[in-house]
């Protein structure tokens, strides 16, 4: 390629020149993007400051309005405490004056009956302080009774423990008796009672309660004589054999018991008796015979 005088292209054209440029007056066409990128960058930076202070003027005023309440409240708190001091205080006054006319009226009451009281005591009579004088005396006489009457009871309780140990021995001693009794077929041959053959075994007997006992002397004599309803008569005694018979007389009818022994039941029948009468003589002497008539609890009816 030649080139011409003066450095000049002989092929360049006008033409050539315009193609080498944009539309927007020789711009590059990057330096117009970053204008509307900066332009649009900028634009949301200013929408953004503004949403930033409206959020930032709520804010202060939210806190100016907790600012106010809490004014309020301690204004209010204030009053408050102040009013409970007040309240507090007069409570105190009136407390205070209470308990000052509590202690007047207390003072005040002690005195009057401290003053009545003397007044009373002034106005006893020489008569009335006898009187009491003579009453003190008659507790003190009261007391001395009492006194003796504790000595007593206390020696009335010791002779009832020992009537009571007594009564408890006695009571040994007659189930003892009572266990050595025995029962025998009398002369009619009906089974006996407990027979007793002397005077503490009888009183046994008589304490058991079971039958009615007449005790009986019999001399020999030409009249009968009478135990418990029925009419004994004693005709003669053996004292070598320890023999005896007798004429018995009950309701009228005549019974001779002849040759009987010792401690032997004589039974006989009464009127309205569903068991035998027992005759037992515990003594046979000359002419006379010593013994006991035991009859019947129920005669029946």
């Amino acid at each position: 390629m030649s080139i011409s005088p003066g450095g000049a292209d002989p092929t360049w054209r006008p033409e050539m020149r315009s193609s080498r440029s944009d539309g927007f007056g020789g711009f590059p066409v990057f330096v117009l993007v970053a204008f509307v990128v900066l332009f649009g960058a900028t634009v949301y930076l200013v929408l953004e400051l503004r949403s930033t202070r409206a959020s930032l003027d709520q804010a202060n005023q939210k806190i100016q309005n907790h600012e106010e309440q809490l004014a309020k409240l301690e204004g209010s708190v204030s009053r408050t405490y102040k009013q409970a001091e007040e309240g507090i205080s007069a409570l105190r006054g009136e407390v205070s004056s209470t308990r000052g006319q509590i202690n007047s009226a207390t003072k005040q009451v002690q005195t009057e009956v401290l003053s009545k009281t003397q007044e009373m005591t002034q106005r006893l009579s020489a008569e009335q302080k006898a009187a009491i004088s003579k009453v003190g005396g008659d507790v003190e006489q009261l007391k001395s009774v009492a006194t003796n009457t504790e000595s007593k009871v206390g020696a009335l309780t010791g002779e009832v423990t020992g009537v009571k140990s007594d009564v408890s021995s006695t009571k040994a001693e007659l189930e003892k008796t009572i266990a050595e009794l025995k029962s025998v077929k009398g002369d009619l041959g009906v089974q006996s009672g407990l027979v007793a053959t002397n005077g503490s075994e009888l009183a046994a007997l008589k304490r058991l309660g079971e039958r009615n006992y007449f005790e009986f002397d019999i001399k020999r004599t030409k009249q009968a004589q009478r135990v418990g309803n029925v009419s004994v008569r004693l005709k003669a005694t053996d004292t070598k054999r320890n023999k005896y018979t007798v004429e018995l007389v009950a309701d009228d009818k005549l019974t001779e018991k002849k040759d009987r022994s010792l401690n032997e039941p004589v039974q006989f029948y009464v009127a309205k008796a569903k068991i035998p009468y027992e005759m037992v003589v515990n003594q046979v002497q000359k002419d006379r015979i010593v013994g006991y008539l035991a009859t019947p609890k129920d005669q029946g009816r």
